[in-house]
C-alpha cells in the first residue's frame, strides 16, 4: 500500500459524512506505517473502544470505512478466526465488525459485517511480521502471494457489500 496522508485517509470514507470524517481520529504515526506490508490501514479509536477505521486501495481509488463491534467479549475461552487473514485468537482477538452501508441504504440503518481480528493487523499476521498471542496462523501449501491475493479478495467481497 502507498503512504497515505491525514487528507487522504479523511476524504477516503464511504459511510459517515464528510463532518463525522473531519473528526475521527487519524493515527498519529503515519510516517512510521510499515506501508509496504500493509493491504490495508486499520486502527482503533482510542476514545472509543467500540469504533474501528480501515483505509484501502482499490481500483485505483482509497475506501475508508467506518467499522463498530462489542467492546466487550464473552467467552474469553474460544477460538476464532479471522475471515480477511485466516489467523485464528483466542478470546477477543477476533470480532464482529460491523459497517453501515454506503449511500441511502447506510441512511436507513443497513449494515455489513465480517468477522476480523480485532487489532486490525491482519497484513503483519500474513507476512509474519506479527504474531497472536494465544492463536496461530494455519499451515498452508499456497505461496505468501497467493494468501496476500486471497486475504485482498475477502476484503473487497466485504468492501462490496457495502454498496449493494
Amino acid at each position: 500500500m502507498k503512504s497515505l496522508t491525514e487528507q487522504d485517509i479523511r476524504n477516503s470514507f464511504v459511510n459517515c459524512s464528510k463532518g463525522e470524517a473531519k473528526r475521527l481520529p487519524v493515527p498519529r504515526d503515519l510516517a512510521e506505517r510499515p506501508w509496504d506490508d500493509l493491504d490495508f490501514l486499520g486502527w482503533r479509536d482510542p476514545g472509543a473502544p467500540d469504533r474501528s477505521y480501515l483505509v484501502t486501495e482499490r481500483e485505483g481509488e482509497l475506501i475508508g470505512v467506518t467499522l463498530r463491534f462489542p467492546a466487550a467479549q464473552r467467552g474469553f475461552l474460544h477460538r476464532s478466526m479471522c475471515s480477511v487473514c485466516l489467523t485464528t485468537h483466542a478470546g477477543g482477538g477476533v470480532s464482529l465488525m460491523t459497517a453501515r452501508k454506503a449511500g441511502a441504504a447506510g441512511r436507513e440503518g443497513n449494515s455489513v459485517g465480517l468477522y476480523m481480528c480485532t487489532d486490525l493487523a491482519c497484513s503483519l499476521y500474513l507476512r509474519g511480521r506479527k504474531a497472536p498471542e494465544s492463536g496461530a496462523r494455519i499451515e498452508e501449501s499456497l505461496t505468501l502471494d497467493d494468501q496476500i491475493t486471497r486475504a485482498r479478495g475477502n476484503l473487497s467481497a466485504f468492501l462490496d457489500k457495502l454498496y449493494a
